[in-house]
């Protein structure tokens, strides 16, 4: 009797545990969420109304202006956040980081500030990078307003060749209404800093103009703050460089060039649209298969926290890098402070001069700003919750982006786990079977050309992946014969390019609490004297452990042998089994370098030298990447190699694992019209590694059990309704597309 009180007294304080830490996540989750439009404007009526610094709207005209690029929100410090989310003590004051351009004065500056407190802030402070590393102005990502110069001086510089495109390409840029060209600008903007000089390639302005380039090319610098000051350097047409547009037209007019004739354009056969062609095998007089939800949601969402399954976490989308979320917990316990989205490349080759400066760095396109409307029933089931995202982002007010995210439950269509026990007699012991339902928080980015597909999933079982998919138009330049040399021909005169695409990923774990240590685990063969035949030997496999002590030892390079297990775990923490609870990183990548050690651009992305690398915890280590790379690879404000160049101590410290998933896409005919997802995912797995003491999944009331009865009849026993219902919507399809400020 006194045991069985002493386990309901055990029991009831475990829930009121239990409570309270919920209580506390749900408290804290706030602190993650991105700034409202009410805070946006608050910080922009705030800083305006500063007059030393001078601002005015992003929109001017003018390029010689004072004006804010971007507003965000400036996540608290993480011991900080601890004291709300641990404790249940007050929050930190909300903040904004906000990037000024400074170009109204002599010597033009990019200013980082930290704004605050929110709704109402009145003081603003300077924001530095690691080291005070000073941001170059040339390193500034391209604004609406540049842009419009910059279609002002093609209109210029292609008025004077606007008889050699109309005779090469049938398309004309100057004064267009009908067949016209568009461009596609290429970074980084120059081969040095403090360069801002960009080529520009010229394609047909069609559907999916992506992958219809004209073979004309040139390079615009752009440096100067008075576009009337901007000039052409270079122009490449029908593989051959001129140093002007003058020297193309004289030699053109003279005959003394190789010329250029596309064949006709076929606007009854574009080859770059969606619209369907060839013969179907699918009937198109019913509907495929539908995700439904016979009796609602079974997770719970208020405002930016999550609940599902025993996992709880706070999310947010960074204007400049995408996804992120915050205090992810699986029933109670915290698996990670942040695991969030850092950066994404892609690193081309090319015979054109486009294809072979392209290295595109995506943060410096604001990759969480370009996640845009999501349509359900495609990019998200019907049945999804959809939430809309706000930015502020060269702008002058906060741009809504509808239905931007969206969180949804889904049946994987396999089982979690399942087992038929044979009798081996024509019949069976036992079937027991688990379904397997995973929680997706999903948006994309759509970086120009390519759609990327950024999913968190969390399954019953204390398991959660990250995962990227491709998706989108290819990066196509002018076909050339050499250019075999660097992708396929994928139409008349188109070449896809190869390419390499690299993800980083930021992963502060705190497993059981702040003081992890990593161990890698591989096998290793040992030759034994077989005991029970000592005339025998026995070779087999044996657990090989490496306890990585400093961060150096940590950073696992590309090209040399990568661990099969990559352990992390609490020292001061053990299961009932005695073994330390821990986590494990699984990947699913096939990454590889895209440029050697230190050559230029690659200094900008010292990342991606590791597929993994495991740094203590600084607040001053926030990102390993930011906006300004993408034109200044070459001297980066964050360089990631600074983090683990001081070689620290890693043993039962706060523990941030740094992950690099990637592939090589080489560009084939399948890709027309454009890029598909299957088999251009990939992404990485944290597990659990004896943090518990079973499959957490047990306490799921979706198993099925069925046994024969006395009488060989199957007796299944289960724990939900034996009846599922129908559930169909009625809903026409529905996308608005729009993007708007509020």
């Amino acid at each position: 009797m006194q045991l069985s009180l002493m386990l309901i007294m055990a029991s009831l304080a475990t829930e009121v545990a239990m409570s309270r830490l919920r209580e506390w996540a749900h408290h804290g989750a706030s602190m993650f969420a991105d700034l409202s439009p009410r805070e946006m404007h608050a910080v922009r009526n705030y800083l305006h109304s500063c007059s030393e610094l001078g601002l005015t709207s992003a929109r001017d005209k003018s390029l010689k202006k004072n004006s804010i690029l971007l507003i965000e929100l400036q996540v608290p410090r993480k011991h900080e956040a601890l004291y709300a989310l641990d404790r249940g003590q007050a929050k930190p004051s909300r903040q904004a980081r906000v990037v000024v351009q400074f170009a109204n004065q002599a010597e033009p500056n990019i200013t980082e500030y930290i704004v605050g407190p929110l709704p109402f802030p009145d003081s603003y402070q300077l924001k530095t990078f690691k080291g005070n590393r000073p941001v170059h102005f040339e390193s500034r990502p391209i604004t609406s307003v540049e842009y419009i110069h910059v279609d002002a001086i093609l209109e210029k510089i292609l008025r004077k060749v606007n008889k050699i495109l109309h005779e090469s390409t049938g398309f004309t840029y100057w004064n267009c209404t009908d067949r016209c060209l568009t461009f596609s600008d290429i970074a980084p903007r120059g081969l040095e800093p403090g360069e801002r000089r960009t080529w520009i390639m010229l394609q047909k302005f069609v559907e999916g103009y992506f992958i219809h380039p004209v073979g004309f090319e040139v390079l615009i610098n752009h440096k100067d703050l008075d576009p009337e000051n901007w000039f052409v350097e270079k122009v490449w047409y029908n593989g051959q460089y001129f140093d002007s547009v003058e020297e193309l037209v004289e030699k053109y007019e003279k005959g003394t060039i190789s010329k250029v004739k596309l064949p006709e354009h076929d606007e009854k056969d574009l080859f770059s649209t969606y619209i369907p062609r060839g013969q179907s095998n699918t009937h198109t007089n019913i509907h495929g298969p539908k995700l439904v939800e016979p009796q609602g949601h079974r997770y719970r969402i208020d405002g930016n926290f999550v609940e599902y399954a025993g996992w709880s976490f706070a999310y947010r989308v960074r204007s400049s890098a995408g996804l992120q979320i915050f205090d992810i917990r699986f029933n109670g316990n915290r698996i990670a402070y942040e695991i969030s989205l850092q950066e994404a490349i892609a690193f081309y080759s090319g015979d054109s001069p486009a294809a072979m400066q392209t290295k595109y760095i995506d943060a410096g396109w604001a990759m969480g700003v370009s996640g845009y409307e999501l349509a359900p029933g495609i990019d998200c089931p019907e049945i999804a919750t959809f939430v809309d995202k706000y930015h502020f982002y060269d702008t002058d007010k906060p741009v809504r982006h509808m239905n931007a995210l969206c969180i949804f439950e889904m049946t994987t269509g396999s089982p979690l786990r399942r087992h038929f026990n044979s009798n081996f007699k024509g019949s069976y012991n036992f079937f027991g079977g688990l379904e397997n339902h995973v929680l997706v928080i999903r948006t994309t980015s759509t970086v120009y050309n390519y759609d990327y597909i950024w999913d968190f999933i969390f399954y019953q079982n204390g398991v959660m992946e990250s995962r990227v998919s491709a998706t989108g138009y290819i990066h196509a330049t002018f076909f050339t014969e050499n250019g075999l040399n660097y992708g396929n021909r994928v139409y008349s005169y188109v070449l896809g390019n190869i390419h390499t695409h690299l993800v980083h990923y930021k992963v502060d774990l705190d497993i059981a609490g702040r003081g992890n240590s990593f161990e890698s685990v591989e096998l290793k063969y040992v030759n034994f004297t077989n005991p029970w035949s000592p005339s025998h030997t026995i070779k087999q496999s044996m657990l090989h452990r490496t306890q990585h002590v400093t961060e150096r030892s940590a950073a696992f390079r590309f090209g040399k042998k990568f661990p099969r297990y990559l352990h992390f775990y609490n020292p001061n923490e053990k299961n009932k089994w005695g073994h330390q609870k821990g986590y494990r990183i699984q990947f699913n990548s096939h990454a590889n370098s895209v440029l050697p050690r230190g050559w230029r651009e690659e200094n900008g992305i010292p990342w991606s030298r590791y597929p993994l690398a495991v740094t203590v915890h600084k607040d001053s280590e926030a990102t390993s990447s930011s906006i300004y790379t993408q034109n200044d690879p070459w001297e980066p404000v964050v360089s990631f190699e600074d983090y683990i160049r001081n070689n620290e101590n890693i043993v039962n410290q706060d523990l941030v694992a740094w992950v690099t998933v990637g592939f090589l896409h080489i560009p084939h005919s399948e890709d027309i019209p454009n890029t598909a997802t299957p088999g251009n995912a990939v992404g990485f797995f944290l597990r659990p590694f004896n943090f518990f003491n079973e499959d957490p999944s047990l306490s799921s009331r979706s198993t099925i059990i069925v046994r024969p009865d006395k009488e060989g009849k199957p007796k299944v026993q289960r724990w939900t309704p034996e009846v599922i219902g129908h559930c169909v919507s009625y809903q026409s399809f529905v996308y608005n597309g729009t993007y708007s400020g509020v």
